[in-house]
């Protein structure tokens, strides 16, 4: 009982290590993805402001063109 108590023991700690290990890679896989996505984000933001400022430029180009006719 002894010998079986002290197995039943090891495999214990042998799965907590395995779990354990499984959380840390879980957790580093998903900051990576939010990190990712975060960026994307980042970049979608950038891109959009770009372009509204490219548009507001545009827009007072055409007014000043209408004030000098």
């Amino acid at each position: 009982m002894m010998k079986i108590a002290g197995e039943a023991n090891t495999t214990t700690i042998e799965m907590e290590d395995t779990i354990l290990k499984m959380s840390i890679n879980n957790w580093t896989i998903n900051t990576t993805n939010i990190l990712g996505v975060l960026e994307d984000l980042r970049y979608l933001i950038q891109s959009n402001m770009e372009n509204w400022i490219f548009q507001i430029q545009r827009m007072l180009a055409d007014e000043l063109d209408m004030y000098k006719e």
